[in-house]
């Protein structure tokens, strides 16, 4: 009777002992850099390589590279593709001297975005990220906040150019996202104030910089957020996505 009690001991250890290993092993098969806690509409950056969420701030990983073709790839790169014709606003091609190169973005915006009391104006540089990962620039070109009217016409067929490091972005309409990847009215990305931007069209309507307020958004429903939120919009004409600084209060963005 005694070596049975025994016999069953071990078996319920043995058995005991299974349990946890196979359920460790499950968990190790969790995605790596997995994080529930990160709202779902921010799974829809997909060109970030990381995105973590801390609790005040949602931090937005990538390397800022687009996902398209671009006449301003190296012409060893797969993506590269020679180009010649009109772009943004009918203006005949002109491609600056600059190449795209892989770059180290973190952008850190508010999980819950508020209004600022005081709007502050955006800098020159990234201002928000794209849902490829690109950065999202202001209506000016450097050094000294010029307007885009010279820069335009370097834009390449998807609306976007890079500077003189390299770094790959977009002023207006980035066309390969309001074209390919999603609709002229979709979520295009989210500005440094954690405020959503959209694409040209709204409720089968293409709008333009009067229909907005002078941060150039307004507030209302929209299909990711059916309660209402402030959020921006591109349009064909300045200041493209922001007008007078952001409306929300800003977090950071490192490069």
């Amino acid at each position: 009777m005694i070596h049975l009690k025994k016999h069953v001991s071990i078996a319920a250890v043995i058995a005991l002992s299974s349990s946890i290993f196979f359920s460790c092993k499950k968990d190790d098969t969790t995605p790596a850099g997995s994080n529930t806690s990160v709202p779902a509409i921010y799974t829809k950056i997909y060109g970030a390589t990381s995105i973590t969420n801390d609790g005040t701030y949602i931090t937005i990983k990538t390397q800022g590279l687009p996902d398209h073709k671009s006449v301003y790839y190296p012409t060893t790169n797969a993506l590269y593709e020679s180009y010649s014709g009109t772009t943004f606003g009918g203006n005949t091609f002109a491609k600056n001297p600059n190449t795209i190169s892989t770059q180290s973005l973190t952008f850190k915006i508010p999980v819950n975005p508020t209004v600022a009391s005081t709007h502050a104006a955006t800098a020159l540089g990234p201002i928000g990220v794209a849902l490829n990962g690109v950065p999202l620039y202001n209506q000016y070109a450097g050094p000294n906040n010029q307007a885009l009217t010279g820069e335009v016409a370097s834009f390449d067929k998807y609306y976007g150019h890079p500077q003189m490091t390299g770094q790959y972005h977009y002023h207006v309409e980035p066309l390969y996202l309001t074209t390919v990847v999603s609709t002229k009215s979709g979520l295009m990305g989210f500005l440094l104030d954690g405020f959503p931007v959209y694409g040209p069209e709204e409720s089968g309507t293409t709008l333009v910089s009067s229909d907005l307020d002078a941060y150039h958004g307004h507030t209302h429903a929209t299909a990711d957020y059916p309660s209402g939120i402030y959020h921006y919009h591109f349009t064909a004409d300045a200041p493209y996505m922001n007008g007078n600084g952001y409306y929300g209060t800003a977090g950071t963005v490192t490069q």
